[in-house]
């Protein structure tokens, strides 16, 4: 049985990007969770910054000796012309907070994802419709941080049409490293795109030198893998193989619905190989640490957990509307996982203070622990609501302490 423990004080190491360290421990890590506080919304934010009911979708970073923080707020989970997108400054450890810049283009806003490169600071994110029932990717902008410390005006990543949502950025080797997909309009047309089998979702790798021209990562071709799945996060283990998780959410004939667990010997990263699995980790965030492999994603809170109900006599639009009906309905958790890269088999060990409509993680570097950041329904009460009752309600972004302690 796995143990975890919740206290106030923190031991441990963090590691990002290619693993370099062996693990020292005896036995398995035990993951130790601290204090939860609030910080939208928060005493410490700028008077700049206004927050409306939901406060979700966020990246953090450490950049040039200062915490980057960014987050939509909107009057719902839902796609609205409404939405903001705030981006701070903090020079005190992430406790008060400057104003950076605003971003409000009449339509939703999505996906903040900072990357620290090179000795500059981008922030990328996705453009979207405004229409609540609907995902409707405009693709992907970048605005550039100038020595002034003013931002550029956003311009557009990719050719004019490219639908590119950026899900994770980091920096592997001295090279920049994106994972994005293209292709997820249609995720919820029941009529005729991804959510009734008619279309496919391209998950696309790709690498910078300069943090403004993207290629494929490794060899000529971009896309990891063409189905079901969109957001997908990795790492690089020691021996330069690497271990992904996507998310399956328009499903496949050949995988079913729910993730794909997946890897890449080092001698051929574009051969990826993966295993389904049926639960859905949304958002995932994969990192390593201390030679084993962590996940943060979201937690259907049903009996088994499964998002794919294997209701197989059913068309494939039927069982997408079925399964997202039925998760919709469920209560959720952030939670943190271990993935197992010899199975491609992933295990629950923890779950975040949350519920409702939550997880989106980040995940900070600070020394010698790690600081998750994430969105929850307001996680006082005694309530339990299901993901759509979240979706519709209040939602606060938290950090939270996380470290290590070794066992045997």
């Amino acid at each position: 049985m796995r143990r975890f423990i919740w206290v106030s004080g923190m031991l441990g190491v963090a590691a990002c990007g290619r693993a370099v360290e062996k693990s020292t421990a005896q036995g398995p890590l035990v993951p130790v969770l601290g204090d939860q506080r609030q910080v939208v919304p928060g005493d410490g934010l700028p008077p700049e910054v206004v927050v409306q009911p939901s406060a979700n979708n966020l990246d953090i970073i450490t950049h040039d000796g200062a915490d980057y923080f960014a987050f939509r707020t909107a009057p719902n989970h839902f796609a609205s012309a409404d939405t903001v997108m705030h981006v701070l400054r903090s020079d005190d450890g992430r406790q008060t907070w400057q104003h950076e810049l605003t971003l409000a283009m009449g339509t939703d806003l999505r996906e903040p994802r900072f990357l620290s490169f090179g000795g500059q600071l981008r922030l990328f994110f996705a453009v979207l419709g405004t229409n609540p029932t609907d995902f409707e990717p405009g693709g992907a902008m970048v605005a550039l941080r100038q020595d002034d410390g003013q931002w550029t005006v956003p311009e557009a990543v990719g050719a004019a049409g490219d639908t590119l949502i950026p899900w994770r950025l980091s920096v592997v080797d001295g090279r920049a490293m994106m994972l994005g997909y293209r292709g997820g309009e249609g995720v919820y047309d029941f009529d005729s795109g991804l959510a009734a089998g008619n279309a496919a979702i391209d998950v696309v790798w790709l690498g910078s030198d300069d943090g403004e021209t993207w290629t494929a990562w490794t060899g000529d071709n971009e896309v990891v893998h063409t189905g079901g799945a969109s957001e997908t996060s990795l790492v690089f283990l020691g021996d330069g193989s690497i271990v992904a998780v996507m998310r399956n959410e328009a499903g496949d004939d050949v995988d079913g619905w729910g993730s794909k667990i997946c890897t890449a010997p080092a001698d051929d990263l574009g051969r990826w190989t993966c295993t389904p699995d049926p639960k859905k980790y949304d958002s995932p965030l994969v990192f390593e640490h201390g030679g084993q492999v962590w996940l943060l994603g979201r937690r259907n809170m049903t009996e088994d957990g499964h998002y794919d109900l294997e209701q197989r006599d059913l068309d494939h639009t039927a069982q997408t509307l079925a399964y997202q009906t039925a998760y919709w309905n469920a209560p959720k958790r952030c939670s943190l996982w271990e993935v197992n890269p010899a199975t491609r088999t992933v295990t629950h060990v923890l779950d975040l203070p949350s519920k409702g409509d939550t997880c989106f993680p980040s995940i900070l570097e600070t020394g010698s622990t790690y600081e998750i950041w994430n969105y929850s329904s307001p996680t006082d009460g005694d309530d339990d609501p299901t993901w759509l009752e979240g979706q519709l309600g209040e939602t606060r972004i938290y950090a939270q302490p996380l470290s290590f302690l070794t066992t045997g």
